[in-house]
Order: C-alpha cells, then structure tokens, then sequence
C-alpha cells in the first residue's frame, strides 16, 4: 500500500469517527467550557471547512481559507458535513501522484503537500476531541472513538 492510499485509508476511517461525534452535539447547545472558547457546533463547522479546503488545496495547488457562513444549526452542519464527506474520499482517492508528491502555496510559502494533508488529518482529529469533551456537560454521550467509550462499552 503507497502512502496515499495509506492516507485515504486513515481519512476514510477518522471521518466516520468525525460524524458519530458530531451527530452527537444536542442542537441549540451553546456550551463552551470557557468564555475564550468556541461553541461544538462552531468547531464542528471548522473541522467541516478544513476538510474541504485541504483537499482543494492539493488539487489545486494552493491553500485558500474562506469558508462559508456557519448554518445556523447543528443538523445542517452535520448535514453538510455528511454530504461533503463521501465526495472527498472519492476525490482523495483520484488525485494524482503528482499532486499527492507535490507542493502547494500555503499562504505565500512552498510546501510539501502530502505533509500538510496529514498534518490537517491530524489537526481534524484533534478538533473532534476538543468536541468530544464537549458531550457530556451538554447532555449527550460520548460514542466509541478508538475503543469503549465510558457511554459506549
């Protein structure tokens, strides 16, 4: 197995880890454990958004942040969540050995792009942990994330 489908292996996996967890955040819920930190719904709609960028990124050549308007509910971030992530399997999974071994311009500097996919995989993982520590001080469950969860056995 190359590094890419390694890759699209690891993705295929953590997103639909992702979306057990963000199907989890209760709508309406505006809890933060600190006033300096963001809503779930909030990180929720970023992980969504990096998602989609990164993979632009190196199909194009080039790192572009502008997301679109956060909606104003948790079941339409999950629904745009859930509709984007098929697609971007299937666009990992075709994007040339040129591109995956390249580099692209991330904001103004030369980088290696197949490092910089890892590193947002990573970064995404990271942001739905954030998410699950979330869960139960709203009132919902922590589902299996890497094994049994306290919820989950």
């Amino acid at each position: 197995m190359d590094e890419k489908a390694l890759f699209t292996k690891f993705w295929r996996n953590e997103a639909e880890t992702t979306r057990k967890v963000l199907a989890r955040i209760p709508e309406g819920s505006d809890y933060r454990p600190d006033p300096k930190s963001r809503t779930a719904q909030e990180i929720a709609w970023q992980v969504r958004c990096e998602e989609k960028m990164i993979i632009e990124a190196l199909e194009t050549g080039k790192v572009e942040w502008n997301p679109p308007e956060m909606p104003g509910s948790m079941k339409e971030v999950l629904a745009a969540y859930e509709e984007q992530s098929d697609a971007i399997i299937d666009r990992w999974e075709t994007l040339s050995d040129e591109r995956w071994n390249g580099t692209l311009d991330f904001f103004g500097t030369d980088r290696s792009a197949s490092p910089m996919a890892w590193s947002f995989l990573f970064d995404i993982v990271h942001h739905r942990g954030q998410i699950s520590t979330y869960l139960r001080p709203m009132g919902s469950t922590v589902p299996q994330i890497y094994g049994p969860s306290g919820d989950e056995p």
